[in-house]
C-alpha cells in the first residue's frame, strides 16, 4: 500500500492537527525492513515483555493494516523479530511500530514490511500471553485507537482518527 507522505499531510490538514484528529508520534522511531513508508487501519496491542499476543495478532490476516504494538518502551528485550516480521508479511500486514525492541534486525531489512520501533535487543521475550488486544494504547506521547489510521515515512509517524486522502 502507497503511502501518503508526512510532510505533506501536516501541510495540508492544520485544523486536524489543530484539533487533535491527526496527532505526530514522537520522533526517535528506529526504521526498519524494505518498505520506508507504509500506512493503514490500525490493529493494537499492549503488552509488556511478553509477545505472545503479537503473534497471535500477525497470525490474522493483515489485509493492508499496520500493527501499533505499546510494549511500554521496554528497552529490556525484543517484541518482533525476523520470524514474526515474516509473518507479519505472509499474512499481508503493511507495518508495524514497536514501542518497544526488534531483534534479527538483518532478517527484518529483507522483508517488504516498514517496521518502526525504539530499538534493537537479542534478548527475546517471555512467553506468558499477558495483555490485551484492541485497546487504547500509549505510544510515542499519542493515545492511539484500534482502527485509526497511521502514515509512517523517513520524516515520522502520524496517526489520523480517519482515512486521508490526496
Amino acid at each position: 500500500m502507497s503511502s501518503l507522505a508526512t510532510a505533506e499531510i501536516c501541510d495540508t490538514n492544520i485544523s486536524p492537527l489543530s484539533s487533535g484528529d491527526l496527532r505526530i508520534l514522537h520522533p526517535g522511531f528506529q526504521k526498519y525492513g524494505q518498505s520506508q513508508a507504509f500506512s493503514g487501519p490500525i490493529a493494537t496491542v499492549k503488552v509488556f515483555e511478553d509477545n505472545v499476543l503479537v503473534r497471535e495478532l500477525l497470525e490474522t490476516k493483515g489485509e493492508g493494516r499496520v500493527l501499533v504494538i505499546d510494549g511500554g518502551g521496554s528497552m529490556r528485550c525484543a517484541l518482533v523479530g525476523g520470524n514474526l516480521t515474516q509473518l507479519a508479511q505472509s499474512m499481508g500486514w503493511s507495518g508495524i511500530v514497536v514501542n518497544g525492541c526488534v531483534r534479527d534486525v538483518d532478517e527484518i531489512n529483507l522483508c517488504q514490511v516498514g517496521v518502526r520501533a525504539l530499538g534493537s535487543h537479542p534478548l527475546r521475550s517471555n512467553k506468558r500471553g499477558l495483555g490485551e488486544k484492541h485497546v487504547d494504547v500509549y505510544v510515542g506521547g499519542s493515545f492511539i485507537r484500534d482502527g485509526e489510521w497511521i502514515y509512517a515515512d523517513n520524516d515520522g509517524v502520524i496517526v489520523s482518527k480517519f482515512e486521508l486522502s490526496i
